[in-house]
């Protein structure tokens, strides 16, 4: 009988074997996938594609165990040989390959020039082939940075007691209500998908105090817009015994102040071939929602249209003004009108017409939505019951605040905006592995 104890033996080489000085001319054992392919008579030059990044081998024909033709770009490979010093090639060091295994080989030739710097086609050509794109460098790199965000609020939060929970995404009710909601049928009852964990979160602030979870929420908008998406992931937190909604903008200051750090020290390959600019992040200026406005509208001779909101146009300007005027990438716009706010925002004792809360605009784009909530139960209901709404569907929500909750708020941060913004992407498709929108639901 054999037992497992958890190792993992392979004679496989890592990077940093392959990177580092001891293997030097000694024989190795590599893997990967044939990235690329350049022919020279009877010696061919083989980028290997690997998880770290790209690594070139070289193959003469006469020593080979295999001929030189049959190699294709996308194969799986393994590769046995001497690593040399080579100071033309990345990394300054190469494989001469001595024996070649063919592990795997494409069907068919590669639907996209996937060795290019930067693929040469439309956003829907790699959205519709979109597993095939992504083997590009470029296109990996995105994800990389993206990655690196989500490690950054996991680790940032984690550090400050904050417990991760998950919540359902099929529920009886949104959080936010209205028509923007995908209702489908659950066992003959109606139910719908989430557009926040907004009510599983207040309710876990009861029991852990501060909490957070990454996952995706559902907007049954129909927008076809380069910034909009109808399933996203949303980067939530709630924590209770706030002292003011200042507490939360500052946490999510803490927390791109890590996430920049993180990618500074650990992702400066990938910043490096996206040619990032890293975004100021040291102090994030805060403007009240109707002076942005008044503002913005005086600077940019702007008639201002809507008094309850910010359209696109005006976000944009706000970014652009407290670019010029103070050279930060993002601000926080806050009391926003009650009007355009949840039921469950807590309203300003000072007027009641605004709220306790904040959207974050980067570089002229919302990315994150925030605020203060309503923690009194009996504050809690008077406001539904001002609007006219019912209870019915929402006693356990209600009930967690009938027997007590502390002063708490939270915030939800869109991750592919965050990215988008980041990376100066035009379109939010390009950092999401698999878009939904009004128009595709494959891949």
């Amino acid at each position: 009988m054999e037992y497992l104890d958890g190792t993992w033996k392979k004679e496989i080489c890592d990077w940093d074997v392959l990177m580092g000085e001891s293997v030097l001319d000694q024989t190795v054992t590599a893997e990967g996938t044939i990235h690329s392919i350049r022919h020279m008579g009877d010696v061919a030059f083989i980028i290997l594609r690997r998880r770290e990044g790209l690594f070139q081998a070289v193959f003469e024909n006469t020593k080979g165990n295999v001929s030189i033709h049959v190699f294709k770009e996308g194969m799986a490979v393994r590769i046995y040989g001497l690593i040399r010093k080579e100071p033309r090639a990345p990394h300054g060091r190469e494989l001469c390959i001595d024996r070649i295994k063919i592990l795997s080989a494409p069907a068919e030739p590669l639907p996209i020039a996937v060795d290019k710097w930067k693929i040469n086609t439309s956003l829907e050509a790699k959205l519709n082939f979109r597993s095939i794109a992504l083997r590009n460098i470029r296109e990996q790199a995105k994800f990389k940075i993206q990655e690196a965000l989500v490690k950054a609020f996991r680790d940032y939060l984690y550090g400050r007691g904050f417990t991760e929970i998950h919540t359902p995404k099929i529920g009886a009710r949104g959080a936010e209500g209205g028509a923007n909601m995908f209702r489908l049928s659950y066992f003959h009852k109606p139910a719908v998908l989430a557009q926040s964990p907004q009510f599983y979160k207040q309710m876990m602030v009861g029991v852990f105090d501060r909490v957070f979870e990454t996952g995706p929420v559902f907007r049954a908008e129909k927008h076809n817009t380069k910034r909009h998406l109808n399933e996203y992931t949303s980067l939530d937190l709630e924590m209770g015994y706030i002292n003011g909604f200042e507490d939360l903008m500052a946490v999510e200051t803490g927390y791109l102040q890590y996430a920049i750090e993180l990618l500074k020290k650990e992702y400066g390959k990938e910043l490096s071939i996206l040619d990032v600019r890293i975004p100021q992040v040291s102090k994030i200026p805060t403007v009240r929602f109707d002076d942005a406005k008044r503002l913005a509208a005086k600077k940019y001779e702007r008639r201002i249209r809507n008094p309850y909101d910010l359209d696109p146009e005006e976000e944009a300007l706000i970014g652009k003004y407290f670019k010029e005027e103070y050279q930060a990438d993002f601000v926080f716009v806050t009391h926003y009108p009650s009007k355009k706010r949840p039921f469950y925002a807590m309203d300003d004792p000072a007027d009641k017409k605004f709220t306790l809360s904040f959207d974050l605009l980067f570089h002229g784009l919302e990315v994150t939505t925030g605020g203060q909530r309503i923690h009194d139960y009996y504050t809690l209901k008077e406001k539904m019951a001002a609007r006219g709404m019912e209870e019915e569907g929402m006693e356990k929500y209600l009930d967690t605040f009938k027997y007590g909750m502390p002063p708490h708020g939270g915030l939800g941060i869109g991750l592919e905006r965050l990215t988008m913004q980041l990376l100066g992407e035009e379109n939010i498709r390009e950092v999401c592995l698999f878009p939904r929108d009004l128009s595709r639901l494959e891949p």
